[in-house]
């Protein structure tokens, strides 16, 4: 069952959607985005590039059923990933790192997402409008054909998730790798001046 219903204008889903996960406004006048990986909290700029996007991501988490936790994110972001971000750079950065994580932490669901994604469209073939928020959120799945069950997934889309999937490790391992790097740092030199 959906969580938000269909009769629901999209302005009122996402209106529940801030709500439920304690998003406010949105954050989108927001200078930092502040994330928590685990018990591991961390913030980073919230740009214009990345605001132009997450408009519309904010959105197909409305249509898609996709959560917030890790897991949700990840299923979003191959879904996003499959579906294509066009020019929404940002949107390819982020979604390739919570590609790559999902691998990790819930490799079937990525599938899942993924197979969706690619017999499915997105809004980022367009610029976000308040006049958007007016539409149904029936109408936006039709629009995005998210309403049907996905076709069985061909041979394509076993080569594009494998393909995706190792450009997804790579942009999640060199994210961990610069996240980490300063604290590396940090432990290494107390090593060092504990050791002489």
């Amino acid at each position: 069952m959906p969580r938000y219903a269909d009769d629901l204008t999209l302005r009122l889903a996402r209106r529940q959607y801030f709500d439920a996960n304690g998003f406010g406004e949105g954050g989108y006048d927001e200078k930092w985005v502040k994330v928590k990986i685990g018990p591991l909290p961390f913030a980073f700029p919230n740009t214009a590039q990345r605001v132009r996007s997450v408009r519309l991501h904010d959105l197909h988490h409305v249509v898609t059923d996709y959560g917030t936790d890790m897991t949700g994110e990840s299923e979003i972001g191959a879904w996003e990933i499959a579906s294509g971000c066009r020019d929404h750079w940002a949107a390819w950065v982020l979604n390739l790192s919570a590609f790559g994580l999902g691998l990790l932490i819930a490799p079937r669901a990525m599938w899942t997402a993924f197979a969706r994604g690619r017999h499915s469209a997105n809004l980022y073939d367009g610029e976000y409008d308040e006049a958007l928020l007016d539409e149904s959120v029936r109408s936006l799945r039709s629009r995005l054909r998210l309403g049907a069950a996905a076709p069985a997934a061909n041979a394509t889309d076993v080569l594009a998730f494998v393909a995706w999937s190792l450009a997804g490790i790579l942009v999640f391992g060199t994210a961990l790798a610069l996240t980490l790097a300063p604290l590396v740092l940090i432990v290494a030199s107390l090593l060092r001046l504990l050791m002489h």
